[in-house]
């Protein structure tokens, strides 16, 4: 599955991906991406040698008919764990699944913002990935998926032709706050600590806003909209939520999006 749907990604979207030395060869890893469409979770595990698992809501799994099955055959191929994002003890069972993947030695994907960018900017990070960091020990390898948006906006469940990429930094080590996971000031600042270096590597615009959150008034001024234009009204705007600075109050870097290079390619797929 994977050499199959390496090779047609490749052919059609030429993705591009640099810093692939930063992911360790062997041992445990927490890959934190940004998470700008449903299709980061394909071309990053299909990118890099090494098998990495991402948390895929449960719902791709159980669709029906060829294309649901389609789709669910497809998660499988690239590595994806169902999970039931519904109820308290989802973000529990999340943990303990990355955990476990962790503890075996293999790569673990996470979203820190919990969900897709509504608008292309990169929003607040949960802690879950901090938490995560420290009770695994395993050090927390920042990726930055460039141009997956472009080419899935969305709603839009066929991606179009983009060039899409990936940016690999460094590995970020926490050992010196170990111990510490139930310190709720130690989780933030590791968090803001891993956005702020995905902001720095996908030059996205950062809001303090949670994505969720964000998704929430969008969803709310759409309906509200729906009532005024029935009513004849003026329908209203959503307020944008205003970028403020940096994760940590830091200074803002150069906002410089990566350009691909015609020799940085994709790893070769793997079965």
């Amino acid at each position: 599955m994977k050499a199959t749907l390496g090779t047609i990604l490749r052919v059609f979207y030429q993705p591009w991906i640099r810093g692939s030395e930063h992911i360790p060869a062997s041992g445990p890893a927490i890959l934190a991406s940004n998470h700008l469409a449903v299709i980061d979770s394909f071309f990053l595990p299909l990118m890099i040698p090494r098998e990495v698992v991402f948390l895929g809501k449960q719902d791709y799994f159980t669709g029906t008919g060829i294309k649901g099955r389609l789709v669910a055959a497809f998660m499988r191929g690239v590595g994806t764990i169902p999970v039931d994002r519904a109820g308290g003890k989802a973000s529990e069972a999340a943990l303990q699944t990355g955990l476990r993947r962790l503890r075996e030695g293999g790569l673990f994907g996470i979203y820190p913002e919990g969900t897709r960018s509504p608008d292309g900017r990169l929003y607040r990070g949960k802690t879950g990935v901090a938490r995560l960091a420290l009770e695994s020990g395993a050090p927390v390898v920042p990726v930055a998926m460039i141009g997956t948006n472009i080419a899935q906006p969305i709603g839009k469940r066929i991606p179009k032709m983009h060039r899409i990429g990936v940016v690999v930094g460094r590995p970020l080590d926490f050992s010196r706050y170990r111990g510490l996971e139930n310190d709720r000031f130690v989780l933030r600042a590791i968090t803001d600590e891993i956005m702020y270096e995905l902001m720095r590597l996908s030059g996205q615009e950062y809001v303090d806003v949670y994505a969720a959150t964000m998704k929430n008034r969008i969803a709310a001024a759409k309906k509200e909209a729906g009532r005024k234009d029935a009513g004849r009204g003026e329908p209203p705007t959503v307020t944008a939520t205003s970028p403020v600075g940096a994760p940590g109050g830091r200074p803002v870097p150069p906002h410089v999006v990566p350009e691909p290079e015609p020799e940085t390619t994709a790893a070769p797929p793997t079965a």
